[in-house]
């Protein structure tokens, strides 16, 4: 790639922005990862801003979304969640593998906006999921993370907070860092406004600072099945009882909601970073998609197939064929990714091509036109210069009593809360 396309104060925050983990994994590269930090104080310094958190669940998703923030002039997230990327994945795309293929798709393709690498819902339900994450959260750092969500929202309030307490010391402190409140299950469940103080004072008072937290706050994960779908009024409600501690919302279950809904977050509540999975994976595939980001379904309750969009009739056959066979209904086509992963690299190159248009056309309208993300991109880089370091450091100062916060005193305010947490079931990702 020809050095011209490459200004002085880009390659001045590549030299000094990307933290240490990049520059050991990546030390030639010309592409600026950068800590989520940096993502999330750029979208919020424009003011109702978002950018979009692409969930790479194949490489032609992770093409598209960089080719769109390029197009876009735009800061980035790309991430994968542990059911999606973790030891028991979906997907190819995985934890240890999604900054190499960030890395070198920047520089194959010139892209020159900063990007952060993020580990989304790393999830802790137990004891044991703990004591694994005490090794396994390094290793992500070490395969090139820069921002990572601790979701032990499955959990009791008390041990949520506890866990992230826990688990900190584990995470660079100038890494990204999100935090998370209510497993993401619709309409029941929602997150409360006193439960989401509690974690993000508990987690101040131990000189803790999130940059993000996510709610249930009324979506859904995967295909949204009403028009239910995120309430803007009780995310508002939230941020504002949580913005002396500058925490910035983390919308999940972007895909099924409108875009006149998700302009909503960007202008009525401090959201920076909207995650944004099935939809994607849905588009890279060349089914045909509405507004609300859901696929459409014909009569028979199949999806239904763009004749010259994303994947081969012939390839979409064989994969059709292949959930029948493994009884995958709708909302489950999410494990077609990992077996026909090396199938739809083997597609023409023109195939290929398209799969990643689709989804390029997709995000750049949704950073362009929904959540205001344009020209973010040089507010970072600026940002980086200023600083003259890969860490910006927190946006929030300890405000709360660290003897306030004791286990022994977390357990007894967290006695105090009143909370549904809604239906068990599996809400992974």
């Amino acid at each position: 790639m020809p050095n011209s396309i490459y200004s002085s104060d880009y390659l001045n925050a590549v030299k000094v922005g990307r933290p240490p983990n990049i520059v050991r994994l990546f030390p030639n590269s010309r592409a600026l990862i950068v800590s989520g930090r940096y993502i999330n104080r750029a979208l919020a310094a424009k003011g109702k801003a978002v950018t979009m958190a692409a969930n790479g669940r194949n490489s032609f998703v992770i093409r598209g979304a960089l080719r769109a923030a390029q197009r876009a002039n735009a800061a980035i997230i790309i991430e994968i969640a542990k059911s999606e990327g973790g030891r028991s994945a979906y997907c190819a795309v995985n934890y240890w593998n999604m900054a190499r293929q960030v890395d070198a798709f920047c520089n194959e393709m010139g892209i020159t906006v900063p990007v952060a690498i993020h580990a989304d819902h790393y999830g802790i339900k137990n004891e044991k999921d703990i004591a694994d994450a005490r090794v396994e959260i390094p290793s992500l750092f070490e395969a090139g993370i820069t921002s990572i969500a601790i979701d032990a929202s499955h959990m009791p309030d008390d041990q949520n907070l506890l866990a992230n307490i826990e688990l900190s010391p584990f995470v660079p402190k100038w890494a990204g860092l999100e935090t998370e409140v209510g497993e993401i299950k619709g309409k029941t469940g929602l997150s409360t406004k006193e439960e989401a103080l509690f974690l993000i004072q508990g987690l101040n008072a131990h000189g803790i600072f999130p940059d993000w937290i996510a709610l249930n706050n009324g979506t859904t994960h995967g295909i949204e099945a009403s028009d239910q779908g995120i309430q803007v009024e009780l995310t508002a409600e939230i941020h504002r009882a949580i913005e002396p501690y500058r925490v910035y919302g983390a919308q999940h279950g972007t895909s099924g909601n409108s875009s006149d809904r998700l302009r909503r977050i960007a202008n009525e509540t401090r959201t920076t970073k909207a995650n944004v999975a099935t939809a994607l994976q849905m588009i890279s595939w060349g089914l045909e998609v509405n507004d609300y980001g859901n696929a459409f379904l014909d009569a028979a309750g199949n999806f239904v197939k763009k004749p010259d969009a994303g994947v081969t009739d012939e390839m979409w056959a064989k994969m059709r064929a292949y959930a029948d066979e493994k009884g995958l209904k709708a909302g489950d086509y999410k494990k077609l990714n990992l077996p026909f992963e090396n199938l739809l690299h083997a597609q023409p190159a023109k195939i290929k091509e398209r799969m990643a248009q689709g989804v390029e056309d997709f995000i750049y309208t949704m950073l362009t036109s929904v959540l205001n993300a344009t020209d973010t991109a040089p507010m970072v880089i600026d940002a980086i210069l200023a600083a003259g370091s890969h860490d910006p450091g927190p946006l929030a100062e300890r405000i709360e009593a660290p003897d306030d916060w004791t286990p022994e005193k977390i357990k007894q305010k967290a006695a105090g809360l009143t909370s549904d947490k809604g239906p068990a079931g599996n809400f992974d990702d």
